[in-house]
This record gives structure tokens, C-alpha cells and sequence, in this order.
């Protein structure tokens, strides 16, 4: 893993340079109207909570100060992406309280999948908005918001997307981590390795899908190693020898770097197949997996520790719900200082975290093609 870690840093040094010998004084800045987002919990921004439970504390507390149905203490990934554009945060698209979609909308939701699971969200948290039902939900929002602002007053428009801006605006796929957990679930490394496929193809139609409605600009998020996350380091003794050097597991991330390795192959393909689009790579996994291996130097405490929880001897009890263990009631709270630790609640990340991954990535550093953010419109 000492291997990895170096070539890690070979790949960011060598990004960091081609940023630089690609001739960015030449290219205009991409003109983002808008982002529409696809994916999981760990780009949710209140989908979830729409559809399947009330928001509450501790989730949302270092930022927003209240309940705002994501799941980390305050902004994620997507947020500073939106941010670093100038946009508003994107409203969910489950949402209908206060919602503006003039800017894009987010149709990510909590525990959904690139393939249909026949699972449940009550059995395992399986959501049953997969991203094919994410991609029927934006070709309705499409048709419907086009219609309304066709036909509605300058109030009745304020809210709506311009139709001219959904070719103008910056398509993020934020999903795989649940297949992959599906796959864990089912503890079969054969049948996981033969739907890797079958998920890679999934996603590639998604994008397929979105292209044919206009989209031209996409940001194709791989997944992070799951076998780095504390949930899965808290319940049970792990031998060392399933262990790297940095704590993770090693079996479980062998899942996660097998289905990236076919994903970016095939958004290499899409390149190929869709003219007109420029398609970026996200290294989400290296991303995330420097800042685990440099805890310490990045100012954070141990990557295994957890912020919002309860996780000792075999008990678990998830952040911000109450439980009778043998009697007494455990309330699974916040740590005093959420900065200090990369995992908020053992599965999703911290503000603090998410901003040291989004400014890595947005600066083109785990990228491929290595472009900041604003350039990603140009076709590599």
C-alpha cells in the first residue's frame, strides 16, 4: 500500500503539471447556469428527507445551524462545487417547501443505487430511487419546467430553469457506493465481479439519457474506498492482516478499485461515442484516500474515529438516534469539535473533510482530464 500511497502522489504531481502545460490562458471559463446532480447520500441535500423521514440534529449543525437533511454536520461535496461556481446549493428535487430550480436541482437521494436492488429501504436502507428512476424524474422536470415557463408570468418564471441553461449547465454523478455495499451484503466476491458490468453499462446510459436531453458538460464522480470507513472497523475484531497500512480494508476496497477501473475505461469510451460532450473523470477514491493516509498532517485525528455515534463493544447506535442498552438509554450525539475528524458518522464524511476533498478535485488535482472545475466544459 506504501506503493499506492507514492503513486498517488505521482499522479497528483503529475495532474498539477498538466494543468499548467495545457495552455489555460487560451481557454475561456466554462459560463455554469446551472447543476443538475445524480446520486447518493453522499451528495444528498434533503431528497431523502423529503421522501422518507423529518430532518433533525446533529446533522446540518456546524453550518446551517438546523436540520437540513444531509448527511454530514454541514456542506458537502456538491455544496462547495456549487459554491465555487457561484450558484445557489442546489434545492432537492423531492422538495416542494421554499424550492428554486432557477439554477439546476439535485435528484440524488440516500441509499440508492446504480442498479434496481431487490431490497428494501426498511431491510437495508436500499432507496428505491435507483439512478434509472433519478434519470425519469429529469426528463419529467425537463418537459414540465419548460412547459411552466413557456406559459408563466415573470413571478411565476423566477423559479424555474431557463430552458436555453440545460445546455449550459454541469451534469454531476455522485453514485455507487450502495452497489457496491449490495454487493458486501452478499458477502459473494464472484457474483460481485460478474454485475460489475452491468453496473458500469447502467451508468453509462444514465449519461447516454442526459445527453440526448441536451446535456453537454459531465463530472463523473468514481466511488471512495469503502473499505476505509470506521463503520466497518467498530464492530467486530479485524485481523491485521486484512488490514493496510492505513487501517482500511483491504478486500473491501479491492471492490471499489475494481468497479472505478471499469468506469473510467468506459467514460474513456463515452468520449468516443458522444461528440459533443466533454466528460471528466473524478478520482473520488484517491481523493479520499490521501486525505485518510495524511490524517494526522491535515490537521485531522484519526481516520477510524467517529464524530456522531455510539460504536463500542459490538453496539452500534447511528448518529443522532437514541437506544436502551441494558437498561440505560445512549443517545448516539456530536463530538465537541466536528473539524477535528474526516467521518462524521462512520458512512459520510464531515464538513471539514468535504471541503479538503472538493478543493482537490475542483482544482482538476484527481481529475482526468486534469482541468479545474471551471474549464471542464471544454472537451479533452
Amino acid at each position: 500500500m506504501e506503493d499506492v500511497k507514492v503513486l498517488i502522489i505521482v499522479v497528483v504531481a503529475f495532474s498539477v503539471s498538466c494543468v499548467g502545460s495545457l495552455g489555460l490562458e487560451d481557454l475561456k471559463t466554462c459560463d455554469f447556469r446551472a447543476v443538475y446532480n445524480f446520486g447518493d447520500s453522499n451528495s444528498d441535500t434533503g431528497g431523502g428527507s423529503a421522501a422518507f423521514w423529518i430532518a433533525g440534529l446533529p446533522p446540518g449543525e456546524t453550518f446551517f445551524g438546523r436540520p437540513v437533511g444531509r448527511a454530514s454536520d454541514g456542506r458537502l461535496v456538491i455544496d462547495f462545487i456549487a459554491e465555487h461556481l457561484g450558484l445557489p446549493y442546489l434545492s432537492p428535487y423531492l422538495d416542494s417547501i421554499g424550492t428554486s430550480f432557477r439554477h439546476g436541482a439535485n435528484f440524488a437521494i440516500g441509499g440508492s443505487t446504480i442498479r434496481p436492488q431487490n431490497e428494501s429501504m426498511s431491510l437495508n436502507g436500499v432507496s428505491p430511487f435507483s439512478l434509472d428512476v433519478q434519470i425519469v424524474q429529469f426528463g419529467n422536470f425537463k418537459v414540465r419546467t419548460r412547459y411552466f415557463y413557456d406559459r408563466g408570468n415573470a413571478g411565476h418564471r423566477r423559479n424555474l430553469p431557463r430552458p436555453r441553461d440545460f445546455s449550459k449547465a454541469l451534469y454531476v454523478f455522485d453514485i455507487g457506493q450502495n452497489d457496491i455495499a449490495a454487493g458486501l451484503r452478499k458477502n459473494n466476491y464472484s457474483d460481485f465481479h460478474a454485475s460489475v458490468p452491468d453496473i458500469v453499462d447502467q451508468l453509462a446510459k444514465a449519461v447516454q439519457n442526459v445527453y440526448d436531453h441536451g446535456a453537454r458538460t459531465f463530472w463523473i464522480h468514481n466511488t471512495g474506498p469503502i473499505g476505509c470507513l470506521p463503520v466497518n472497523l467498530h464492530y467486530r475484531d479485524i485481523p491485521p492482516e486484512q488490514l493496510d497500512n492505513h487501517g482500511c480494508l483491504r478486500a473491501q476496497n479491492a471492490y471499489s478499485m475494481e468497479l472505478n477501473r471499469l468506469l473510467k475505461d468506459r467514460v474513456l469510451k463515452l468520449r468516443t461515442e458522444l461528440k459533443h460532450a466533454a466528460l471528466t473523470y473524478v478520482d473520488i477514491y484517491a481523493a479520499k484516500y490521501e486525505l485518510i493516509a495524511n490524517a494526522n498532517n491535515q490537521g485531522f485525528v484519526d481516520a477510524a474515529n467517529i464524530c456522531c455515534g455510539f460504536h463500542e463493544d459490538e453496539i452500534q447506535v447511528y448518529c443522532g438516534q437514541k437506544q436502551s442498552i441494558n437498561g440505560t438509554e445512549i443517545y448516539a450525539g456530536s463530538c465537541e469539535n466536528p473539524s477535528d475528524y474526516i467521518s462524521w458518522d462512520g458512512v459520510h464524511y464531515s464538513e471539514a473533510a468535504n471541503r479538503w476533498i472538493a478543493h482537490r478535485i475542483i482544482n482538476g488535482s484527481f481529475t482526468d482530464p486534469p482541468l479545474p472545475l471551471k474549464y471542464a466544459c471544454h472537451k479533452s
